[in-house]
């Protein structure tokens, strides 16, 4: 046999996968202004189909992907030196993390007063259609069948049913590696097709941005004008103040080059609002960071099922004390030490997924607080929703990298020179073989 020679490769011009993103948010904000201002109606249901799509394909990977990648992330830790000690120390620096950041949306609700001059009444607000509360969150951990979790989309009982079977397997030994085969021959099928839906990310951006403007508006924004602030604020905060000094002074590497390396996946969950669906280019940036694979095929997964800073953190704290303000409901020491302990400890009710109101009613109810005030945030909350996700995805990068300079197996030659968006990465293509005749 031999090989066929390859033609050279033509130059052409790239357009960066990011520039296509910027391009989506130009377009979806000009056709939703478009649909809302000259009541265009095939526009918005084009626009609202456009996006619902997007969401749906990133979804329709969700349950298996969750539950390979656990799965294979446990297995893979035996493969690293000191495993128990970096799981130990990710899901220490998960709840400092955690803690920094419910501590400044705590102290941004208490000098803002959102809930003061909206407007807005209790009568504005109505009971949420999901809820949770602590005894939903213990007892749902645990599935009552197998089926189930897969089909309703449970993602913290798919966790636990991929961390039981990951122990199990890695009890087993040698008896358990056909199963592992086929678990990391199923968790490269899935991530090579999600690869795919998120390459239709600038579509699904001039959808989802869109649907958002031509349903709310900016007169929605002006109402919640203080709140969204506030959001977007602490968010900014925690990304751009936390984490660059987390990264300058613990791990000792440069916050600007992190941001350089992990920004395609920041700005991929800005759009799609899910941490999950991100996971496979939050995966890909943080091992071009230098983190080893072994160790980054850890982190990252539990990072998107369990580490919120913006949805599990910011978001209930501030969404807490605006309730609070609207229903006349006095909060005092002990309220902010429980809106405290369930944002370190609950951040896992969240489950990577799109919205965050399972985590808001856990904590109300946990305050006491009336859950009608859930339906106050509805509304407004795709377009809060954005720049939570894209914090909660940051700091799932973040973690990993500070684990890994701390322990000494962070690569700082890659750190140095990561750049650019995966994305962009050209595809090898497949050599072709002639069989001489």
């Amino acid at each position: 046999m031999s090989a066929t020679p390859q033609a050279p490769a033509k130059a052409s011009f790239k357009f960066p996968f990011w520039a296509q993103i910027v391009a989506g948010l130009a377009l979806g904000v000009l056709f939703g202004w478009i649909a809302r201002s000259y009541d265009v109606s095939w526009l918005g249901t084009t626009l609202e189909k456009t996006g619902d799509l997007f969401i749906q394909l990133l979804k329709l990977a969700i349950a298996p992907l969750v539950f390979f990648a656990i799965l294979v992330s446990i297995t893979n830790l035996r493969k690293v030196n000191n495993a128990a000690r970096l799981a130990s120390r990710t899901l220490l620096w998960f709840m400092i993390t955690s803690l920094i950041a419910v501590g400044i949306g705590i102290a941004l609700g208490l000098l803002t007063d959102p809930g003061s001059g909206t407007g807005l009444t209790a009568a504005d607000g109505k009971d949420p259609k999901r809820t949770g509360s602590w005894i939903d969150f213990l007892t749902g951990i645990v599935p009552t069948d197998i089926v189930t979790p897969f089909t309703e989309l449970k993602v913290l009982q798919i966790v636990f049913l991929a961390v039981v079977a990951g122990i199990a397997a890695l009890q087993l030994g040698a008896k358990a590696k056909p199963v592992l085969d086929l678990a990391e021959s199923a968790l490269e099928l899935l991530q090579k097709a999600l690869w795919w839906v998120i390459r239709l990310a600038p579509i699904g951006t001039v959808g989802l941005i869109g649907t958002a403007i031509a349903t709310y508006g900016w007169d929605l924004i002006g109402k919640y004008a203080t709140f969204t602030a506030d959001i977007y604020i602490g968010c900014a905060l925690v990304m751009f103040g936390v984490y660059p000094l987390l990264l300058a002074t613990v791990a000792k590497v440069s916050p600007l080059q992190f941001f350089k390396g992990a920004w395609p996946a920041i700005q991929l969950a800005f759009v799609s609002r899910s941490s999950v669906g991100t996971m496979p280019v939050t995966q890909k940036v943080t091992e071009r960071l230098g983190v080893p694979k072994e160790y980054a095929s850890f982190a990252v997964p539990f990072g998107a099922t369990t580490k919120m800073d913006g949805c599990a953190a910011i978001y209930p704290a501030l969404a807490a004390i605006f309730i609070a303000q609207i229903f006349d409901v006095q909060l005092g020491i002990k309220e902010y030490l429980l809106i405290v302990f369930v944002s370190v400890i609950g951040s896992a009710a969240t489950a990577g997924l799109t919205g965050a109101t399972v985590m808001l009613t856990l904590t109300l109810s946990t305050l006491g607080l009336p859950l009608a005030g859930v339906g106050l945030l509805l509304a407004i909350d795709p377009i809060l929703d954005m720049m939570r996700t894209a914090t909660n995805v940051a700091g799932q990068a973040v973690v990993p990298v500070i684990v890994a300079a701390r322990e000494g197996i962070l690569d700082k030659e890659a750190y140095a020179s990561a750049s650019g968006s995966p994305l962009d990465e050209p595809v090898p293509a497949p050599e072709s073989v002639a069989i001489a005749a």
